[in-house]
């Protein structure tokens, strides 16, 4: 979960600061945010990818845990 939050808050942070400086140069309104959506994705992309992972890794074992509880407990049901 801690994964999910770090890579959260840095899309996040990668975004306001993409937006302040798109607005420091002039962009504004709905302008403003599909070029710092872009810009940031991008960027994010290329800085984050390590987290990106780290995250996914952290997904899906979790599913997989979640996976096998139920299975588990299908098991014991159907006994």
């Amino acid at each position: 979960m801690r994964s999910v939050l770090l890579y959260t808050s840095g899309r996040l942070a990668i975004f306001a600061a993409t937006a302040g400086v798109l607005a420091l140069f002039g962009a504004r309104g709905f302008l403003l945010l599909l070029l710092a959506l872009l810009i940031s994705g991008i960027i994010s992309f290329v800085l984050l990818s390590g987290q990106r992972d780290r995250m996914s890794a952290a997904v899906t074992s979790g599913l997989s845990a979640q996976r096998d509880r139920f299975q588990r407990a299908k098991t014991r049901e159907d006994a």
